[in-house]
């Protein structure tokens, strides 16, 4: 069972959005996931409450920094993934999460304080490597960007690239049906369609078979 964290010191940089549609796409193609909510803001528990959840979700939310080790492993199972939304701060929760990741995504606008503030995640990886002894594969994700891309985020995105950084191809892009899932509940497949419903189920699921495979060469190196 591999678990991905999703992480981000930063507010506001699409973590718990591109929490639940990975979640709700691995579901979508029949991958069980357990989707733990440890956000104070709790917008994960938020989209659980509203419209109908995908089956193949589970939510557990009031993680604590005390309790998430033991919550990742007892979801252990063979065929599931789990899937953990952080907080947007920098703490011992965060730590301790990264420490059981088998992929970690950080989210990230395609900003110059985003890219700032988000390298603080690269840092904390390394601690956390350096403690445990093994590598623990990181990935960018571009939130909220625009079709065409800007000369700030092509060289955002080559400046990470050029430090050794993976980035994930496809961006999440800024989309009306991304954002309106915290508002009905259920997927994109699901809710009532927002804008180019068509073209966000696209991206979504590009992005989740991009996750994915990012995923499987990293345990595969281990």
């Amino acid at each position: 069972m591999p678990t991905i964290a999703v992480a981000s010191p930063k507010g506001g940089a699409g973590k718990s959005t591109t929490a639940v549609i990975l979640a709700t796409q691995l579901a979508h193609a029949g991958v069980p996931v357990t989707l733990l909510d440890c956000d104070p803001n709790r917008s994960v528990s938020l989209w659980a409450s509203r419209g109908q959840r995908p089956e193949r979700i589970k939510v557990i939310a009031d993680v604590s920094e005390s309790t998430i080790i033991k919550t990742i492993k007892e979801n252990d199972r063979d065929g599931h993934i789990v899937v953990v939304d952080l907080e947007g701060v920098a703490s011992r929760l965060m730590s301790r999460a990264i420490s059981q990741a088998d992929l970690v995504l950080t989210p990230m606008r395609a900003t110059t304080l985003d890219a700032t503030v988000g390298s603080r995640t690269v840092a904390l990886i390394q601690e956390e490597e350096e403690a445990l002894g093994r590598p623990i594969p990181l990935s960018v994700v571009f939130t909220m960007t625009k079709t065409v891309k800007s000369k700030q985020h092509s060289g955002i995105a080559a400046s990470l690239r050029g430090q050794g950084v993976h980035v994930i191809e496809p961006d999440l892009l800024e989309r009306a049906a991304f954002s309106s899932l915290f508002e009905f509940g259920g997927d994109l497949y699901t809710m009532p369609p927002q804008g180019n419903a068509d073209a966000a189920r696209n991206n979504a699921e590009q992005f989740a078979k991009a996750v994915m495979k990012r995923l499987m060469e990293g345990l595969n190196n281990e």
